[in-house]
Protein backbone atom coordinates (compact mmCIF):
# COMPACT_ATOMS: atom_id res chain seq x y z
CA UNK A 1 0.00 0.00 0.00
CA UNK A 2 1.13 3.07 -1.03
CA UNK A 3 2.69 5.73 1.92
CA UNK A 4 0.69 8.38 0.90
CA UNK A 5 -2.61 6.51 1.61
CA UNK A 6 -4.35 7.89 4.26
CA UNK A 7 -4.97 5.41 7.21
CA UNK A 8 -8.03 5.83 9.23
CA UNK A 9 -7.52 5.28 12.86
CA UNK A 10 -10.43 4.06 15.26
CA UNK A 11 -9.68 4.83 19.13
CA UNK A 12 -12.21 2.10 21.14
CA UNK A 13 -12.42 3.71 23.96
CA UNK A 14 -12.80 2.43 27.65
CA UNK A 15 -16.64 1.92 28.73
CA UNK A 16 -17.65 4.29 31.75
CA UNK A 17 -21.03 3.11 32.18
CA UNK A 18 -21.28 1.15 35.22
CA UNK A 19 -21.47 -2.73 34.84
CA UNK A 20 -21.06 -2.55 30.88
CA UNK A 21 -18.79 -5.21 30.00
CA UNK A 22 -19.59 -5.27 26.11
CA UNK A 23 -17.22 -3.98 23.04
CA UNK A 24 -18.37 -2.04 19.97
CA UNK A 25 -15.29 -3.80 18.50
CA UNK A 26 -14.02 -7.02 18.77
CA UNK A 27 -10.43 -8.64 18.71
CA UNK A 28 -11.46 -10.69 15.91
CA UNK A 29 -12.78 -7.70 13.97
CA UNK A 30 -9.85 -5.63 14.86
CA UNK A 31 -8.06 -8.24 12.98
CA UNK A 32 -9.78 -8.39 10.14
CA UNK A 33 -9.54 -4.33 9.84
CA UNK A 34 -6.03 -4.38 9.95
CA UNK A 35 -5.27 -7.16 7.50
CA UNK A 36 -7.82 -5.28 5.08
CA UNK A 37 -4.92 -2.37 5.37
CA UNK A 38 -5.54 1.13 5.69
CA UNK A 39 -6.38 0.75 9.01
CA UNK A 40 -4.75 1.84 12.75
CA UNK A 41 -6.46 0.67 15.98
CA UNK A 42 -5.51 2.08 19.29
CA UNK A 43 -7.32 0.11 22.04
CA UNK A 44 -8.00 1.85 25.59
CA UNK A 45 -7.11 -0.84 28.79
CA UNK A 46 -10.07 -1.78 30.55
CA UNK A 47 -10.58 -4.36 33.35
CA UNK A 48 -14.72 -4.22 32.43
CA UNK A 49 -14.61 -5.35 28.76
CA UNK A 50 -15.53 -8.83 28.23
CA UNK A 51 -12.15 -9.16 26.60
CA UNK A 52 -9.20 -9.45 27.79
CA UNK A 53 -6.39 -6.44 26.63
CA UNK A 54 -3.95 -9.47 25.67
CA UNK A 55 -6.43 -10.32 23.20
CA UNK A 56 -6.28 -6.89 21.34
CA UNK A 57 -2.95 -6.47 21.60
CA UNK A 58 -2.73 -10.42 19.95
CA UNK A 59 -4.45 -8.88 17.02
CA UNK A 60 -2.40 -5.80 16.27
CA UNK A 61 -3.95 -3.11 18.16
CA UNK A 62 -1.95 -0.60 20.39
CA UNK A 63 -3.02 -0.44 23.84
CA UNK A 64 -3.23 3.20 25.52
CA UNK A 65 -4.89 3.68 29.17
CA UNK A 66 -8.37 4.08 29.85
CA UNK A 67 -10.02 7.71 29.41
CA UNK A 68 -7.43 8.51 27.50
CA UNK A 69 -9.60 9.79 24.16
CA UNK A 70 -9.82 13.12 24.90
CA UNK A 71 -6.27 13.88 24.50
CA UNK A 72 -6.08 11.25 21.15
CA UNK A 73 -4.78 12.46 17.96
CA UNK A 74 -7.43 14.78 16.26
CA UNK A 75 -8.12 12.58 13.05
CA UNK A 76 -8.87 9.40 15.36
CA UNK A 77 -12.75 8.46 15.14
CA UNK A 78 -13.58 7.92 18.98
CA UNK A 79 -15.31 4.37 18.97
CA UNK A 80 -17.86 3.40 21.56
CA UNK A 81 -20.69 1.73 22.89
CA UNK A 82 -22.66 3.38 25.55
CA UNK A 83 -22.54 7.19 26.21
CA UNK A 84 -19.93 9.39 27.40
CA UNK A 85 -18.76 10.02 30.57
CA UNK A 86 -21.53 11.33 33.10
CA UNK A 87 -20.81 14.64 34.39
CA UNK A 88 -18.47 15.96 31.42
CA UNK A 89 -19.78 19.10 29.59
CA UNK A 90 -16.87 19.75 28.00
CA UNK A 91 -16.72 20.71 23.94
CA UNK A 92 -16.39 17.72 21.59
CA UNK A 93 -13.84 17.84 18.68
CA UNK A 94 -13.12 14.30 17.46
CA UNK A 95 -15.48 12.12 15.13
CA UNK A 96 -17.46 9.88 17.73
CA UNK A 97 -19.38 6.43 16.61
CA UNK A 98 -21.55 5.56 19.56
CA UNK A 99 -25.16 4.89 20.63
CA UNK A 100 -25.51 9.19 21.63
CA UNK A 101 -29.21 8.48 22.29
CA UNK A 102 -30.08 12.50 21.54
CA UNK A 103 -31.90 12.11 17.81
CA UNK A 104 -35.15 11.31 19.45
CA UNK A 105 -35.70 14.15 22.17
CA UNK A 106 -34.61 12.00 24.90
CA UNK A 107 -34.37 13.82 28.08
CA UNK A 108 -30.86 16.01 27.42
CA UNK A 109 -30.86 15.73 23.94
CA UNK A 110 -29.81 19.08 23.26
CA UNK A 111 -26.63 19.04 26.24
CA UNK A 112 -25.05 16.50 24.27
CA UNK A 113 -25.51 17.69 20.46
CA UNK A 114 -24.14 20.98 21.68
CA UNK A 115 -20.86 19.51 22.91
CA UNK A 116 -20.30 18.36 19.50
CA UNK A 117 -21.19 22.00 18.09
CA UNK A 118 -18.49 23.54 20.55
CA UNK A 119 -15.99 20.93 19.19
CA UNK A 120 -16.81 21.10 16.13
CA UNK A 121 -17.03 17.33 16.12
CA UNK A 122 -19.06 14.38 14.32
CA UNK A 123 -21.66 12.06 15.57
CA UNK A 124 -22.18 9.15 13.76
CA UNK A 125 -24.87 7.70 15.69
CA UNK A 126 -24.69 3.44 15.75
CA UNK A 127 -28.66 3.46 15.82
CA UNK A 128 -28.68 5.12 12.84
CA UNK A 129 -26.19 3.34 10.61
CA UNK A 130 -28.81 2.54 8.22
CA UNK A 131 -28.62 0.26 4.62
CA UNK A 132 -30.45 1.72 1.39
CA UNK A 133 -33.31 -0.09 2.66
CA UNK A 134 -33.25 2.07 5.90
CA UNK A 135 -32.85 -1.41 8.16
CA UNK A 136 -29.65 -0.96 10.79
CA UNK A 137 -27.19 -2.51 9.30
CA UNK A 138 -25.64 -3.80 13.57
CA UNK A 139 -27.36 -3.72 16.11
CA UNK A 140 -27.62 -5.66 19.61
CA UNK A 141 -31.68 -5.82 19.30
CA UNK A 142 -31.59 -10.00 19.25
CA UNK A 143 -29.77 -10.35 22.62
CA UNK A 144 -31.66 -7.26 23.79
CA UNK A 145 -34.64 -9.26 23.66
CA UNK A 146 -32.92 -12.62 24.12
CA UNK A 147 -31.72 -11.33 27.54
CA UNK A 148 -35.02 -9.24 28.33
CA UNK A 149 -37.06 -12.03 28.31
CA UNK A 150 -34.26 -13.94 30.38
CA UNK A 151 -34.75 -11.34 33.49
CA UNK A 152 -38.82 -11.21 32.96
CA UNK A 153 -39.54 -14.47 33.78
CA UNK A 154 -36.79 -15.10 36.46
CA UNK A 155 -37.95 -11.42 38.09
CA UNK A 156 -41.82 -13.83 37.54
CA UNK A 157 -39.91 -16.81 39.24
CA UNK A 158 -38.62 -14.44 41.87
CA UNK A 159 -42.18 -13.14 43.25
CA UNK A 160 -43.60 -16.90 42.88
CA UNK A 161 -40.72 -18.40 44.79
CA UNK A 162 -41.89 -15.65 47.32
CA UNK A 163 -39.45 -15.27 49.98
CA UNK A 164 -39.67 -12.06 50.50
CA UNK A 165 -36.03 -11.28 49.72
CA UNK A 166 -35.06 -8.09 47.19
CA UNK A 167 -34.44 -9.05 43.87
CA UNK A 168 -30.35 -9.90 43.53
CA UNK A 169 -27.91 -8.14 41.53
CA UNK A 170 -27.85 -9.03 37.58
CA UNK A 171 -24.35 -10.21 37.06
CA UNK A 172 -23.08 -11.10 33.15
CA UNK A 173 -23.09 -14.70 32.21
CA UNK A 174 -19.95 -16.76 30.20
CA UNK A 175 -22.65 -17.75 28.25
CA UNK A 176 -26.14 -18.11 26.94
CA UNK A 177 -26.33 -22.17 28.44
CA UNK A 178 -25.56 -21.28 31.84
CA UNK A 179 -28.40 -18.71 31.57
CA UNK A 180 -30.85 -20.64 30.62
CA UNK A 181 -30.18 -23.60 32.87
CA UNK A 182 -30.31 -21.35 35.58
CA UNK A 183 -33.65 -20.38 34.32
CA UNK A 184 -35.04 -23.96 33.59
CA UNK A 185 -34.00 -24.49 37.31
CA UNK A 186 -36.32 -21.94 38.39
CA UNK A 187 -39.38 -22.73 36.66
CA UNK A 188 -39.02 -26.68 37.09
CA UNK A 189 -38.82 -25.47 41.17
CA UNK A 190 -42.06 -23.26 40.61
CA UNK A 191 -44.27 -25.96 38.71
CA UNK A 192 -45.64 -24.27 35.92
CA UNK A 193 -45.51 -21.87 33.08
CA UNK A 194 -45.73 -18.20 32.65
CA UNK A 195 -47.49 -16.28 29.62
CA UNK A 196 -45.41 -14.07 28.16
CA UNK A 197 -46.35 -11.65 26.13
CA UNK A 198 -43.90 -9.71 23.52
CA UNK A 199 -44.30 -6.77 21.58
CA UNK A 200 -43.00 -6.30 18.75
CA UNK A 201 -42.63 -10.09 17.92
CA UNK A 202 -41.53 -10.13 14.56
CA UNK A 203 -38.18 -7.41 14.93
CA UNK A 204 -34.93 -8.78 15.93
CA UNK A 205 -35.14 -7.47 19.96
CA UNK A 206 -38.86 -9.60 19.21
CA UNK A 207 -37.39 -12.59 18.04
CA UNK A 208 -34.80 -12.82 20.62
CA UNK A 209 -37.24 -12.71 23.33
CA UNK A 210 -38.78 -15.38 21.94
CA UNK A 211 -36.29 -17.50 21.01
CA UNK A 212 -35.50 -17.05 24.86
CA UNK A 213 -38.97 -18.08 25.93
CA UNK A 214 -38.70 -20.90 23.92
CA UNK A 215 -35.47 -22.41 24.99
CA UNK A 216 -36.15 -21.73 28.71
CA UNK A 217 -38.97 -24.49 27.92
CA UNK A 218 -42.29 -21.90 28.27
CA UNK A 219 -44.58 -23.68 25.70
CA UNK A 220 -45.64 -22.37 22.49
CA UNK A 221 -49.50 -21.71 23.41
CA UNK A 222 -48.12 -19.73 26.42
CA UNK A 223 -45.73 -17.26 23.70
CA UNK A 224 -48.33 -14.07 22.72
CA UNK A 225 -46.59 -12.67 19.76
CA UNK A 226 -47.76 -9.50 18.90
CA UNK A 227 -46.52 -7.44 15.85
CA UNK A 228 -47.85 -4.07 13.60
CA UNK A 229 -50.67 -5.97 12.86
CA UNK A 230 -51.87 -6.80 15.97
CA UNK A 231 -51.66 -3.20 17.77
CA UNK A 232 -52.96 -1.50 14.69
CA UNK A 233 -56.35 -0.87 16.30
CA UNK A 234 -54.09 1.27 18.77
CA UNK A 235 -53.57 0.68 22.65
CA UNK A 236 -54.37 0.66 25.72
CA UNK A 237 -54.53 -3.22 25.14
CA UNK A 238 -56.67 -5.75 27.54
CA UNK A 239 -54.74 -8.48 26.64
CA UNK A 240 -51.35 -7.42 28.16
CA UNK A 241 -52.99 -7.54 31.68
CA UNK A 242 -53.65 -11.14 30.70
CA UNK A 243 -50.35 -11.94 30.56
CA UNK A 244 -48.39 -12.72 33.33
CA UNK A 245 -45.08 -11.10 31.61
CA UNK A 246 -45.06 -8.34 29.17
CA UNK A 247 -41.89 -7.39 27.07
CA UNK A 248 -41.78 -4.29 24.95
CA UNK A 249 -39.49 -4.48 22.23
CA UNK A 250 -41.30 -2.17 19.18
CA UNK A 251 -38.86 0.64 17.65
CA UNK A 252 -40.70 4.11 18.67
CA UNK A 253 -40.29 6.43 15.65
CA UNK A 254 -43.58 8.67 16.28
CA UNK A 255 -46.56 9.04 18.71
CA UNK A 256 -48.81 6.19 19.15
CA UNK A 257 -51.64 5.57 22.01
CA UNK A 258 -50.11 4.19 24.97
CA UNK A 259 -49.99 0.24 25.40
CA UNK A 260 -50.93 -0.14 29.30
CA UNK A 261 -51.91 2.78 31.19
CA UNK A 262 -52.29 3.78 35.14
CA UNK A 263 -55.99 2.96 34.96
CA UNK A 264 -55.62 -0.44 34.23
CA UNK A 265 -53.14 -1.39 36.09
CA UNK A 266 -54.85 -0.42 39.37
CA UNK A 267 -57.40 -3.03 37.85
CA UNK A 268 -57.63 -6.43 37.81
CA UNK A 269 -55.04 -7.99 36.57
CA UNK A 270 -52.50 -10.99 35.69
CA UNK A 271 -49.95 -8.99 34.86
CA UNK A 272 -47.03 -8.86 37.22
CA UNK A 273 -43.67 -8.08 35.14
CA UNK A 274 -43.01 -5.52 32.32
CA UNK A 275 -39.77 -5.32 30.70
CA UNK A 276 -39.24 -2.94 28.59
CA UNK A 277 -36.26 -3.15 26.54
CA UNK A 278 -37.26 -0.34 24.34
CA UNK A 279 -35.93 2.02 27.12
CA UNK A 280 -37.75 5.23 25.69
CA UNK A 281 -38.21 6.37 29.12
CA UNK A 282 -37.47 9.85 28.76
CA UNK A 283 -39.23 9.85 25.25
CA UNK A 284 -41.60 11.76 24.98
CA UNK A 285 -43.96 9.67 23.12
CA UNK A 286 -43.08 6.91 25.80
CA UNK A 287 -45.93 3.57 25.01
CA UNK A 288 -45.66 2.58 28.43
CA UNK A 289 -46.21 6.02 30.52
CA UNK A 290 -46.24 4.35 34.08
CA UNK A 291 -42.76 5.05 35.14
CA UNK A 292 -39.69 7.07 33.79
CA UNK A 293 -37.09 6.35 35.41
CA UNK A 294 -34.02 3.74 33.66
CA UNK A 295 -33.59 0.86 36.78
CA UNK A 296 -29.82 -0.72 36.66
CA UNK A 297 -27.81 -4.27 36.93
CA UNK A 298 -27.41 -3.52 40.81
CA UNK A 299 -31.44 -2.34 40.96
CA UNK A 300 -32.99 -4.09 38.73
CA UNK A 301 -36.95 -3.61 39.56
CA UNK A 302 -39.09 -0.97 39.84
CA UNK A 303 -41.79 -1.46 41.95
CA UNK A 304 -44.91 0.25 40.17
CA UNK A 305 -47.39 1.67 42.08
CA UNK A 306 -50.72 0.90 41.72
CA UNK A 307 -54.53 0.95 43.83
CA UNK A 308 -53.96 -3.35 43.12
CA UNK A 309 -53.18 -5.66 45.75
CA UNK A 310 -50.97 -7.75 42.77
CA UNK A 311 -47.28 -6.63 42.63
CA UNK A 312 -46.09 -5.14 39.65
CA UNK A 313 -42.42 -4.45 38.86
CA UNK A 314 -41.10 -3.16 35.68
CA UNK A 315 -37.12 -3.28 34.41
CA UNK A 316 -36.23 -1.18 32.32
CA UNK A 317 -32.11 -1.75 32.20
CA UNK A 318 -31.01 0.08 29.22
CA UNK A 319 -28.34 -2.36 28.06
CA UNK A 320 -29.26 -5.83 29.05
CA UNK A 321 -27.19 -7.73 26.19
CA UNK A 322 -24.26 -6.78 29.04
CA UNK A 323 -25.92 -10.12 30.40
CA UNK A 324 -24.53 -11.88 27.57
CA UNK A 325 -21.05 -9.51 26.87
CA UNK A 326 -19.18 -11.69 24.71
CA UNK A 327 -21.84 -13.25 22.33
CA UNK A 328 -23.45 -10.07 22.05
CA UNK A 329 -20.10 -7.93 21.24
CA UNK A 330 -19.32 -10.45 18.79
CA UNK A 331 -21.94 -10.44 17.00
CA UNK A 332 -22.50 -7.11 16.47
CA UNK A 333 -19.07 -6.63 15.66
CA UNK A 334 -19.20 -8.95 12.91
CA UNK A 335 -22.38 -7.03 11.74
CA UNK A 336 -20.64 -3.80 11.43
CA UNK A 337 -17.75 -4.93 9.81
CA UNK A 338 -18.60 -4.13 6.65
CA UNK A 339 -19.50 -1.00 7.09
CA UNK A 340 -16.15 -0.12 8.99
CA UNK A 341 -14.29 -1.04 6.27
CA UNK A 342 -16.28 1.93 4.21
CA UNK A 343 -14.77 4.11 6.72
CA UNK A 344 -12.04 5.31 4.58
CA UNK A 345 -14.45 6.55 1.70
CA UNK A 346 -17.23 7.65 4.29
CA UNK A 347 -17.04 10.93 1.88
CA UNK A 348 -19.27 8.88 -0.45
CA UNK A 349 -20.35 5.63 1.43
CA UNK A 350 -24.43 6.21 1.76
CA UNK A 351 -24.55 4.77 5.31
CA UNK A 352 -21.99 6.80 6.50
CA UNK A 353 -22.87 9.76 4.28
CA UNK A 354 -26.40 9.44 5.56
CA UNK A 355 -25.36 9.43 9.40
CA UNK A 356 -23.24 12.52 8.65
CA UNK A 357 -26.37 14.60 7.25
CA UNK A 358 -29.06 13.26 9.75
CA UNK A 359 -26.22 14.60 12.28
CA UNK A 360 -26.63 18.04 10.64
CA UNK A 361 -30.40 17.67 10.65
CA UNK A 362 -30.76 16.82 14.75
CA UNK A 363 -28.36 20.01 15.12
CA UNK A 364 -30.21 22.48 12.73
CA UNK A 365 -33.42 20.58 14.63
CA UNK A 366 -32.09 22.32 17.93
CA UNK A 367 -33.12 25.60 16.97
CA UNK A 368 -36.90 24.84 16.53
CA UNK A 369 -37.37 22.40 19.33
CA UNK A 370 -38.88 23.22 22.59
Amino acid sequence: MSGSTPVTHLWLREETKPMEHRAALSPDVCKKLLENGGFEITVEKSQARIFADSEYEVAGCRLVPGDSWRTAPQDAIITGLKELPENDTSALPHTHIMFAHCYKQQGGWKDVLSRFVEGQGLLYDLEFLQDDNGRRVAAFGFYAGFTGSAVGIDAWCHQQLGNGERYPVIKPYPNENVLIAETKEKLARIGKMPRIMVMGALGRCGSGAVAYARKAGVPEENIIQWDMAETAKGGPFKEIMEADIFVNCIYLSSKIPPFVTQEQIDGERQLSVIVDVSCDTTNPYNPIPIYNINTTFDNALLDIQSASAKPLQLCSIDHLPTMLPRESSNQFAIDLLPTLLQLPTRSSAPVWTRAEKLFHDKVASMATSD
